[in-house]
């Protein structure tokens, strides 16, 4: 070293957190033995604004929050997603016992249920497909507490049934309620069951329309109505209905009243001529009914359980597959609300309608 230079002046070494020198090393010297905070030639950082600078934020402060907002929202999401199933489960529960979903192993029972009016067969037409095609499911309940509904829904529904029956045995149960439509689509059951008390029967068909003639008076309005025939506004709620329209409905309804009695006739192997006399639109109980041939036996759904496992084939203690639960029990309240709306919406959409009805109070 030259004389003339200056000499650095004592003390320890800068440090240096980049460069040619190790990271952590110091420069000009060898590595510092192992601290509290790491491996070798790390050194803790200094407990303030030093050389190095500030020291970090910990990952686990207010700092690693702010930078990560959307982090702290899925959290969130995902606490009152699980929050809402809990009270789902909870206040909904899933119904009955037994086990719920298809392709498991043994011989077992399932279960359809057709409850309230129908409006649609999709849901049901496509439980009845799984256990056609389940070879698991040796039989089928159908469980009805249905009113009846819309006719051709309804004979989706049956030709299903009638479709399935040829393949495997079919047991009807009826609830409450299983009248017109509800017990047209029970007709294709090699055994139907009906609790004393049930109401069934109400075989028939109603065509519905409203007149509003005197509302729109009342109202100043006027209704125009232009059509390529005369019978290509029948039913409109503005003007009263004319003799011949009234005849061509009441053909329609006579046809389509004829198509559930030979609906009955067949599925229940009874005189055609029997069939027309009780198709009058009378509802039975399910005593009467017993009586006269709409139904085999009075029981429960276990009693129509324990029938259709014996026609299955199956020894012991059934296994009962439920259909899943598309709407838990907590949310139905709100269903029932839409469900208010839908109807409105298509008795004001459609002027006419024919269905396979039980109807209690003029409604």
């Amino acid at each position: 070293m030259n004389q003339d230079e200056p000499k650095p002046p004592a003390g320890p070494a800068p440090m240096s957190w980049g460069g040619d020198s190790p990271a952590g090393a110091p420069v000009g010297g060898s590595s510092p033995p192992p601290g509290p905070f790491g491996p070798p030639g790390v050194p803790p950082w200094p407990a303030g604004p030093g050389p190095l600078g500030p020291p970090p934020h910990s990952p686990g402060g207010a700092g690693f929050l702010r930078r990560h907002p959307l982090l702290i929202v899925l959290v969130i999401v995902i606490a009152a997603v699980g929050i809402i199933a809990v009270l789902a489960l909870a206040l909904g529960g899933v119904e009955g016992d037994g086990e719920s979903g298809l392709g498991g192993f043994g011989k077992r029972i399932g279960i359809v249920k057709i409850e309230g009016v129908i409006t649609d067969s999709k849901e049901v037409v496509k439980q009845v497909h799984r256990y056609r095609d389940d070879k698991s499911i040796k039989a089928v309940v159908v469980r009805i507490e249905s009113p009846g509904g819309v006719v051709a829904p309804s004979q989706e529904i049956y030709s299903e049934l009638k479709k399935l029956g040829e393949k495997k045995p079919i047991v009807v149960s009826m609830g409450a309620v299983a009248a017109s439509g509800g017990y047209y689509v029970a007709c294709p059951a090699k055994v139907i069951y009906a609790n004393p008390g049930t109401i069934t029967g109400s075989i028939g068909v109603v065509m519905e329309m409203a007149n509003l003639e005197g509302l729109f008076d009342w109202m100043k309005i006027k209704n125009v109505t232009i059509k390529s025939g005369k019978f290509k506004d029948i039913g409109s709620s503005s003007r009263p209905m004319t003799e011949d329209e009234k005849k061509l409905l009441q053909a329609f309804v006579d046809n389509v009243h004829q198509q559930f009695e030979t609906a009955v006739a067949q599925g229940r192997k009874l005189d055609p001529e029997k069939v027309h006399e009780l198709a009058n639109g009378s509802i039975y109980t399910g005593e009467q009914a017993k009586a006269l041939g709409l139904v085999d036996e009075l029981g429960d759904l276990w009693d129509a359980i324990a029938k259709a496992a014996e026609l299955g084939g199956i020894e012991g203690e059934p296994r009962v597959v439920w259909p899943p639960e598309e709407v838990p029990r907590f949310f139905r309240a709100f269903g029932s609300w839409f469900h208010g709306v839908a109807e409105t919406q298509e008795r004001l959409a459609s002027p006419v309608r024919v269905l396979y009805l039980l109807q209690v109070g003029g409604q």
